[in-house]
């Protein structure tokens, strides 16, 4: 890609700037969202049978059943999107072919999409996997990779019209180091300017996207929290997320029982509640405008809390 192509005008963002203010609604055919006004909450439904939350559903014969139900749970638990993915991206996960993520994710978005009325978001990097998924029901695509991985997913989102979550990833199997009880973390990460070198990282994935055709309105970036950095690293990212809201796009943040939490208190995922809860908390603070987690009722009540000190 040339510099041409991946430097951001300044009359391109002033447009962005302009265009995502709290009156802009990236329209899905289940909801609409008014950015500013309140944290909207995520919920995760992993399709996996190994998720590093101890959540992956993706066991047993009746697993789809099973998804539904969570789903179900989480719409009356108060969640806002659902997001259902097929693939683990934990660090040190083994990546798994096309053929096996359209087998976890089509069943359970085409049952969902009958059983709950809530936008569905999609959980890939892959063009096939997203289009599929868009024809079952999903209303979202979001990409770990931020538009790196399959130079065609930019043109499916585009044709569909539909949201893109474009996250920061810096992931490097090379650097992964794993612990029985808190799991795989990131060691030997470098970064010039950790907040600087994300937000043009970022700025190359919003220029995939546009000049595939994507609407600025449609673009919801997420600085990757997990992927790619280390537990320092992580708690600087969360603490300097503010800085994100100059890009002029509405920002999603995934922190809910990573890693850099566990490793930060000594606690294994399913004891990282209150850590989460924390981070959910500042992420708010800083400008998080989605917040996507494990927990969905208790964040509600957190995100709730947060939003009525910060936002009103």
């Amino acid at each position: 890609m040339s510099s041409e192509q991946l430097a951001v005008s300044s009359e391109q963002l002033a447009v962005s700037g302009e265009s995502l203010s709290a009156d802009c609604l990236p329209l899905t055919a289940h909801s609409s969202f008014k950015w500013g006004q309140r944290t909207y909450i995520m919920g995760i439904l992993n399709a996996t049978p190994d998720s590093f939350s101890g959540d992956g559903l993706a066991v047993g014969a009746e697993w789809v059943a099973t998804a539904v139900r969570q789903a179900q749970q989480f719409a009356a638990d108060g969640a806002d999107i659902l997001d259902i993915g097929g693939e683990s991206t934990r660090p040190g996960s083994q990546p798994i072919t096309a053929v096996e993520e359209l087998a976890r994710v089509i069943p359970v978005i085409t049952a969902v999409r009958q059983a709950v009325d809530l936008p569905i978001s999609v959980d890939t990097y892959r063009a096939d996997v997203a289009e599929a998924a868009l024809a079952a029901g999903a209303d979202w695509v979001n990409d770990v990779w931020g538009l790196r991985m399959d130079g065609r997913l930019a043109e499916v989102v585009a044709a569909a019209g539909c949201p893109i979550v474009l996250m920061h990833n810096r992931s490097k199997p090379k650097n992964v180091e794993q612990q029985d009880k808190l799991g795989g973390r990131y060691v030997g990460m470098e970064y010039g300017d950790l907040i600087g070198d994300i937000k043009r990282e970022l700025q190359e994935s919003i220029h995939l996207a546009l000049a595939a055709g994507v609407r600025e309105s449609q673009i919801i970036i997420d600085p990757g929290i997990g992927f790619g950095k280390t537990v320092d690293q992580n708690l600087q990212l969360l603490s300097q997320l503010d800085q994100f809201k100059a890009l002029g796009f509405p920002i999603l943040l995934g922190t809910s029982r990573k890693s850099f939490i566990g490793y930060t208190l000594d606690l294994p995922p399913d004891e990282r509640i209150e850590g989460t809860a924390a981070t959910i908390a500042i992420g708010i603070d800083r400008g998080a405008d989605i917040v996507r987690v494990h927990d969905v009722k208790a964040m509600v009540r957190v995100a709730k809390m947060v939003d009525r000190i910060v936002r009103d």
